[in-house]
């Protein structure tokens, strides 16, 4: 008996022994720091990757100088497996231990991009086809958006305007129309609220064309505190019947064709539905994406007797009760056009 036990234990002494000199040596590679070359590396996992995979690519990095260890180790944890496609961002001094550890919870990169007030729905398709690290993805700038993004029944069937200016995150390889959808989701959730605790009284038929009167106000002035006396002109002007008179919606109706020179010809011409020269009311859509305080501003409207305003020349504007009033203000600001820093619009900020 003593005989076969000696025996037993020098087959199974050895075998004990390997076995805690290969979790010892697991641990050690687990808890180095990988070899990166700069501060923080990028690595990618595509879609479908599996862990033995993943493995190799490391070791393709000369990230890892054991694989077939690193590979056993998962068959013998297939918890430890359970990685996630994605792109991670590794920063000097992590781990291997903490690297497998940000894949198996999916911890990718999270980007950012920003849609800007003002911007119109063209302008957004451009910029989200630009974003490299989305996928490709085909936007059509009509009715046939809706489909695409899985709307059945839209604020209107016009795109134009339903998307909310904000910043956005994403991972490498989302869709562009996962972020239209969130933005027109934030859209109608600000203006429900907005709309909610809209003052009483006003010339609106709907949340809609109080947000094509946003629209307007973004489009008129940057300047915060201006949006409501804006508003308060515009509101008035449709109270009392007069036609809007704004030039960024002859403008939008003038599309590619505008050249910069809005001339006489374009506020007379009856057949641009947006020329608010010409045409009743609110123009038929939205003109750019408004952001909340032009939202705000449209349902909130500075009380007060304006029905004309005139670009001052620094970004502001003088408004008017009176046509006498406004025409005396025009001519005193028309002469600033001469002036090398007249500007119609707020000045850029400060990079």
């Amino acid at each position: 008996m003593f005989k076969l036990f000696k025996a037993a234990l020098a087959i199974v002494f050895p075998l004990i022994l390997t076995m805690l000199a290969a979790a010892w040596y697991l641990n050690t590679n687990l808890n180095k720091e990988l070899p990166l070359a700069d501060a923080s590396e990028v690595f990618v996992l595509a879609p479908g990757t599996g862990y033995s995979a993943m493995i190799n690519q490391l070791h393709q990095r000369d990230w890892i100088s054991n694989p077939q260890l690193l590979k056993l180790y998962g068959r013998i944890n297939p918890a430890v497996a359970e990685i996630k496609a994605g792109e991670y961002r590794f920063e000097q001094g992590i781990s291997l231990a903490e690297s497998l550890a940000m894949m198996r919870a999916g911890d990718v990169v999270r980007h950012q991009l920003t849609l800007l007030e003002g911007w119109t729905v063209a302008q957004v398709f451009i910029h989200l086809n630009n974003q490299s690290l989305l996928k490709q993805q085909e936007l059509i700038n009509d009715e046939s958006i809706w489909e695409l993004l899985g709307i059945a029944e839209p604020l209107s069937p016009k795109p134009e305007g339903l998307f909310f200016p904000d910043t956005y995150d994403y991972h490498l390889g989302d869709e562009p129309s996962a972020i239209l959808l969130r933005a027109y989701k934030r859209l109608e959730r600000v203006l429900n609220d907005e709309w909610q605790a809209r003052d009483a009284n006003l010339p609106y038929k709907s949340a809609y064309e109080a947000l094509i009167m946003a629209s307007i106000i973004e489009k008129e002035t940057g300047v915060p505190e201006e949006r409501a006396e804006i508003a308060g002109v515009f509101v008035r002007r449709l109270r009392l019947g007069m036609r809007l008179q704004t030039d960024p919606t002859v403008i939008y109706g003038l599309g590619t064709s505008f050249d910069g020179n809005l001339r006489g010809s374009h506020l007379r011409d009856d057949g641009n539905i947006y020329n608010t020269y010409r045409q009743v009311g609110l123009p038929p859509t939205p003109i750019a994406l408004a952001g909340r305080e032009a939202i705000h501003a449209a349902l909130h409207p500075a009380e007060g007797d304006a029905i004309f305003f005139v670009a001052k020349g620094d970004g502001t504007h003088a408004f008017s009760a009176t046509l006498k009033e406004h025409e005396a203000a025009v001519r005193h600001y028309q002469l600033n056009r001469r002036k090398a820093n007249y500007r119609s619009a707020p000045p850029a900020p400060e990079k």
